[in-house]
């Protein structure tokens, strides 16, 4: 692939302006097959005789660049006539020019995107005609005159096209070119405004009632010249002004200057807003035609697997937001947030989320991709990074943090727990130990992981003066992390045969110096929810009963709600539930102040928020500087939802969903629940609901799947098949 290609850049730098590289095609007979094959260090857009190639959007998508560059191929065949143009558009993106948090943060990469492609042409008489990037192709300016991820898009219709000359050999990219992994990433829906109003400012607003990630697409007729500028949002102020302040550096402002020649569309190439409303900062009309603007959703193409719904609305929007959220920052990699100068692939996040995100959607691709990224990133030593990938920029080695690197064991585990393909144990194995060796390796004690930079239990309500990092001792969070990572490694050296005895001893020897150092008498020395949780659903404590009453009590002191933070929060529902308190987990989803999950629904959520009070009760924000309302982590409670309101859970040994437990609980507050879940094995449905002094249970389990039903009064295994029971309310 590639042998004879060239990678090629212009050879006069346009400030974050798209280059587009062209060169004439000329077929003396009929092409059969035309296969394109290309990709770029920065974003590229591909069309031919003027058509676009592909659907593909932010191409050729992010990985650990100097590592693992993908490229993309796309069969051309039909677009091919006699005489021809390829033409390629290059912007900068995550790869090229200003990325990250400070605003002069330039990338490791230079200034000049770089390209490289291959046109393979059969033609009809049998004969081949190759066609590559090399010193023959032209360059010259386009009408996107300026570009950047985080800043926007300006497009201008009355910009002089000038010719830049011809291209130049790049002889400095040093990577290697793979096939495409991951999933693409497209334009998956349209959302349609659903209000325009003018705020007390006078600001012109549309409100396109949905925050997720995309763009606008503007449909205008307007006279040369006129400008359009659209700024974005996700929230109104207290006083219903539009409101930017949260996206930092961020300027997610797009321009169109119209060429005045008829019906123009505009929507940007290379970058991506997170909004629901919209800022007319510019607009040659007095009037507002709402028809003229569609909200364009992008995600990756992920298939949807579940469906949920139940009797209590606010729980629905919940369970709303939640799937919002993950499609506003699936894009390509797990990002924290799409609207800010960050949207950064935080392995913490993705690793308290990967359970619920392969429940929502089928994302077995998707994180195969990333944790290849996780993998080529990974140090020697074995640390692992608190975002990936990384390699845009030289980063400080010393950033790594238990619960954030522990992404290297999780989500692999828990997308084998999803899919039952043993290929991403397989691949990852060797990465999953690194990391436990890494751990093994710091500190002053082997068998505790004390005095490392830590991130805690981040923005734990606990300790809520300022910091970020909630009560929980971190020395005890990077133990209990410790653990369980080792538990995984160990876990998948069985599922693949492998000898892991090393790591058996080195877990049982983990515990006891955790049970050692941080428990008199039996009794767990330290006073948050965070940790009880953590003791309780990492096994870490030998009198669990005590333990948990300790954590009901904690949450009960607190007016029943929680005080956790990203380590926390994933955990404490099944902590409570699966040792007796599923009472007090069902009262804290319900519950509606602050914090808690319904307390944004109350407040207008349509995605899940990064903090729990994101906006106060008296309308005013938590801060400035890291304030996300699609931030999807908290979101991580529908995998409780789905094992107990739904009731169904994958068993130890039934991975993929191969046996299985339907265990629902049933609770007037909810009314009804249904759900229907597409396993590998087959679709899984579940439904219940009251009759009288009955609860009535339905439930389809795929054939070849083993199912153990737990109820109040039945207890019964079954495989594939429809089966309805009912049960006297106690």
């Amino acid at each position: 692939m590639f042998q004879n290609s060239k990678w090629i850049k212009a050879s006069e730098y346009v400030n974050e302006g798209c280059y587009d590289f062209y060169k004439s095609i000329v077929l003396e007979k009929k092409p059969v097959k035309a296969i394109l094959n290309i990709t770029s260090l920065g974003l590229y857009r591909a069309h031919i005789n003027g058509k676009r190639v592909g659907k593909e959007v932010l191409t050729p998508y992010w990985t650990e660049y100097k590592h693992r560059l993908q490229y993309q191929t796309y069969d051309v065949t039909d677009m091919l006539e006699k005489n021809n143009e390829i033409s390629i558009v290059c912007a900068e993106g995550w790869a090229i020019g200003l990325f990250h948090t400070r605003p002069d943060h330039r990338t490791i990469f230079g200034d000049n995107p770089a390209l490289i492609f291959e046109l393979e042409i059969e033609l009809e008489d049998g004969t081949k005609q190759i066609v590559v990037s090399d010193e023959s192709v032209n360059v010259r300016s386009s009408h996107i005159v300026s570009s950047s991820i985080y800043n926007g898009e300006t497009v201008d219709k009355t910009a002089e096209i000038r010719e830049l000359g011809k291209a130049q050999h790049d002889a400095g990219v040093e990577t290697n070119i793979v096939e495409q992994v991951g999933e693409k990433v497209l334009e998956q829906d349209i959302i349609t405004p659903v209000s325009y109003f003018v705020t007390p400012k006078g600001e012109r607003v549309i409100d396109f009632g949905q925050n997720f990630a995309g763009y606008v697409e503007l449909t205008i007729n307007g006279k040369h010249g006129d400008r359009v500028v659209l700024s974005h949002a996700e929230v109104l102020d207290k006083d219903g002004n539009f409101y930017t302040e949260n996206l930092r550096t961020a300027k997610a402002q797009n321009t169109y200057v119209l060429s005045g020649e008829g019906t123009e569309v505009f929507k940007p190439s290379f970058t991506w807003q997170g909004f629901r409303y919209v800022r007319l900062d510019e607009y040659p009309f007095d009037d507002v035609d709402l028809s003229a603007f569609k909200g364009i959703v992008i995600h990756s193409d992920m298939k949807k697997t579940c469906d949920f719904v139940c009797g209590n609305d606010k729980i629905n929007q919940l369970y709303h937001n939640i799937v919002w959220g993950q499609k506003s920052n699936f894009i390509d990699v797990p990002t924290d947030c799409p609207q800010r100068n960050e949207r950064l692939g935080w392995t913490g996040d993705a690793q308290v989320f990967a359970k619920t995100a392969a429940i929502n959607f089928d994302v077995e691709r998707f994180f195969k991709k990333w944790l290849l990224d996780l993998a080529a990133r990974q140090r020697e030593c074995g640390a692992v990074d608190w975002f990936i990938p990384t390699d845009v920029y030289n980063w400080n080695e010393k950033y790594t943090s238990a619960a954030w690197g522990d992404a290297a064991t999780i989500c692999p585990w828990q997308m084998y727990m999803a899919y039952g393909n043993k290929e991403i144990l397989e691949t990852r194995f060797d990465s999953m130990k690194k990391w436990v060796d890494y751990i093994r390796s710091r500190g002053p004690e082997e068998y505790l992981w004390l005095g490392d930079r830590h991130f805690g239990d981040w923005l734990g309500m606990d300790n809520y003066d300022g910091s970020y990092d909630g009560a929980t001792d971190k020395d005890y969070i990077a133990s209990a992390y410790y653990a369980y990572s080792t538990s995984l490694v160990v876990k998948a050296g069985k599922v693949l045969g492998k000898d892991v005895s090393e790591y058996e001893k080195l877990y049982d020897n983990i515990v006891k110096a955790f049970k050692g150092k941080y428990f008199e008498n039996g009794a767990l020395t330290q006073n948050t929810q965070t940790a009880c949780t953590l003791a309780l659903f990492f096994d870490l404590c030998d009198d669990k009963k005590s333990v948990a009453e300790k954590l009901s009590q904690l949450v009960r002191d607190n007016g029943t709600r929680i005080t956790t933070g990203f380590v926390g929060t994933p955990y404490i529902m099944h902590a409570l539930s699966d040792n007796g308190y599923g009472d007090v987990a069902m009262d804290l989803l319900l519950q509606e102040k602050i914090p808690s999950w319904l307390y944004s629904v109350n407040h207008g959520a349509t995605t899940m928020w990064e903090h729990w009070d994101g906006i106060r009760e008296d309308g005013t924000f938590w801060s400035k500087d890291m304030n996300s309302y699609n931030h999807y982590a908290y979101g991580a409670v529908f995998d409780w939802m789905f094992e107990n309101i739904s009731g169904i859970r994958v068993l130890p040994d039934g991975a993929g969903y191969t046996h299985i437990q339907i265990k629902p609980i049933a609770d007037r507050r909810l009314g009804f629940a249904k759900t229907q879940f597409d396993s590998r094995q087959g679709t899984i449905r579940t439904m219940w609901n009251y009759k009288g002094d009955f609860v009535h249970y339905e439930f389809e389990i795929p054939h070849g799947v083993t199912a153990e039903i737990v109820l109040p009064s039945i207890t019964k295994t079954v495989t594939g098949g429809r089966y309805m029971f009912e049960c006297k309310i106690k």
